[in-house]
């Protein structure tokens, strides 16, 4: 039952056809609330497969479950944030279904809500492999995340570990971007438009949480796709931010110009690491020639379509 004392916070966990991770994920949340004292907190379950393999798991955990058939990241983490203000929530902590929390993860995410220093908490995410990771992958950094200190103000962030104030979503009128829902990149638009419309973001690193890393997206190929996609989200995101006509097209411009620098600089790169023998030179070159051609892409309003359906 939850306690009137206390705010209410729902932490939504999207999911599509990951029964395995699932059933790990819920209890090790039930022991976060239960060792979460500041905040009453319940698990809402948003099911984006139409045929609702959550639906029994959800059930048994004793967690609440929406079920949204449309498909697309937005629309999920829309529905989340309805559900979460249906049950009286006034925050939502958003955690991927893959993911693990550290002991002690809803305690440090709600404290800088709580303390009034934030409207938006970004925990820390680290990735986490199988096995032996390709040298050329760790040299290009394509796992590597930008770390921020406790407290540090953020003008984007991720949202799977992220803590969205429901009170200052609706006050500033904010929603996922039905837009970004088949290419990623809602939750950065997301938060960008929210810092830009005075929102604080603040980063928490002692709410981490652990992201597997399968072992196809391991690959290559797939990490020059990602870095490819980044590239498009990156510039689609910043020319949507601007209104007017004639500053959409500077903006089109200008990461059109930028891309094209990047690629042109990171195909040299890449052509001096593979003659010169260098993993670094390699790595790198082609991932700053991949999201350089991205960022030319995204500037033209293409868009790589890396979720039209995909677990989310």
């Amino acid at each position: 039952m939850a306690d009137p004392e206390r705010p209410r916070v729902a932490i939504a966990v999207p999911t599509f056809r990951r029964a395995a991770t699932l059933r790990r994920l819920l209890p090790l949340l039930s022991e976060e609330i239960a060792a979460t004292t500041e905040v009453s907190a319940s698990v809402i379950v948003v099911d984006n497969d139409p045929e609702r393999s959550a639906e029994a798991i959800a059930r048994e955990a004793a967690c609440d479950y929406v079920a949204e058939p449309r498909r697309g990241l937005s629309a999920v983490r829309n529905t989340a944030l309805t559900a979460a203000r249906d049950r009286g929530a006034v925050a939502v902590a958003f955690i991927d279904d893959d993911e693990t929390p550290e002991p002690g993860w809803l305690a440090a995410l709600v404290e800088p809500w709580l303390a009034g220093r934030a409207d938006l908490v970004s925990g820390e995410v680290e990735s986490v492999f199988d096995g032996p990771v390709d040298p050329w992958l760790s040299a290009g950094g394509f796992f590597r995340r930008v770390r921020f200190p406790a407290g540090a103000r953020m003008q984007a962030a991720p949202s799977n570990n992220l803590l969205i104030d429901l009170r200052t979503a609706t006050r500033l009128a904010l929603a996922f971007d039905e837009r970004f829902g088949a290419t990623g990149g809602e939750d950065i638009y997301f938060t960008r438009q929210a810092a830009l419309r005075g929102a604080r973001i603040v980063s928490a690193p002692d709410a981490r949480v652990l992201d597997p890393v399968a072992p196809e997206r391991t690959r290559r190929g797939w990490v020059l796709r990602r870095a490819y996609r980044v590239g498009t989200t990156t510039a689609a995101c910043d020319v949507l931010l601007e209104d007017s006509v004639r500053g959409r097209a500077l903006r089109r411009l200008g990461w059109a110009g930028r891309g094209a620098a990047r690629s042109a600089a990171g195909a040299l790169r890449w052509a001096w690491g593979r003659l010169s023998r260098s993993v670094v030179h390699d790595a790198r070159g082609a991932r700053l020639a991949a999201r350089g051609a991205g960022m030319v892409s995204g500037a033209l309003g293409l868009r790589y379509r890396e979720y039209s359906r995909r677990e989310v």
